[in-house]
C-alpha cells in the first residue's frame, strides 16, 4: 500500500520531502508532481526500482525515460552538452521541455537508449520537484505517468492513490498539473528537432 503526502506546492514541508527522499533512496518508486504532469520516478542506480518504473509504465528499455535535473551544471554531467547546445538549454530552463542528448558514461548502461546512447534530460520548474532534487543531491530517472492502453497523463493524487496504490510506494499530491506533456526536443543532431509538442514553446529552437 502506498503512502499518500500532501505536500504545499509552493512551499514544501521539509519534513516530508525529507521522507520521501528517504523512500526513493531505499527502491521505491514515488508519484510526484511537475511543471507539466504527474511524473512516476526512482532513484537513479537502483536497476530494480528502473525495472519496476517501466513494468508500471507498460514501456521495454526502448523507451526513453528522463533524468530530472537540478540546473544546467547537472544536465552537463549526464550529456554531453556543446556550446551551441547549452546557450539553447540555458534560454528553455526551467520549464517543460525534454532534450534528447547524447550521454555521458555518467548514465548507466542500462538507462540509455540501446542503439543511440541518448538520455531525455529536463530541469523542471516546479518547488517540489526542486526541493526533492535537492535533497536527494542527485538526478531522478522519472517518465510520465500515463497507463498502458491510456493517452491522457494521470493529473489528480487521489485517483493515482486509487489506481496505483499496491503498485507504488508513494503518491505525493500537490495539487493538479498541467495537463500538457513536456515538450521534447532532440539535440543530438546539427539542428535541434521535434519530437513531440507539448507545453514547452518550440520557437526557442526555431522550431
Amino acid at each position: 500500500m502506498s503512502q499518500f503526502f500532501q505536500i504545499h506546492p509552493e512551499n514544501p514541508q521539509l519534513r516530508l520531502i525529507k521522507q520521501a527522499v528517504q523512500i526513493i533512496d531505499q527502491g521505491g518508486i514515488v508519484a510526484i508532481p511537475t511543471d507539466s504532469c504527474y511524473a512516476l520516478v526512482c532513484h537513479l542506480d537502483d536497476k530494480e526500482a528502473v525495472s519496476r518504473l517501466r513494468r508500471i509504465r507498460g514501456v521495454d528499455e526502448k523507451h526513453h525515460l528522463t533524468l530530472l535535473c537540478r540546473d544546467l551544471s547537472e544536465i552537463a554531467l549526464y550529456a554531453k552538452v556543446d556550446n551551441k547546445q547549452y546557450r539553447l538549454l540555458k534560454a528553455a530552463t526551467p520549464g517543460p521541455y525534454t532534450f534528447i542528448l547524447e550521454a555521458t558514461k555518467e548514465v548507466p548502461r542500462r538507462l540509455s537508449h540501446p542503439s543511440r546512447k541518448t538520455i531525455g534530460l529536463r530541469v523542471p520548474e516546479h518547488q517540489i520537484t526542486h526541493a526533492l532534487l535537492e535533497e536527494l543531491g542527485q538526478a531522478l530517472l522519472a517518465t510520465t505517468l500515463i497507463l498502458p492502453g491510456e493517452d491522457a497523463a494521470l493529473n489528480d493524487a487521489e485517483e493515482i492513490r486509487e489506481r496505483l496504490e499496491k503498485q507504488l510506494d508513494l503518491v505525493i499530491d500537490g495539487g493538479a498539473c498541467s495537463l500538457s506533456p513536456t515538450t521534447v526536443i532532440d539535440m543530438t543532431a546539427a539542428e535541434p528537432e521535434l519530437i513531440r509538442l507539448g507545453g514547452g514553446d518550440p520557437a526557442l529552437f526555431g522550431l
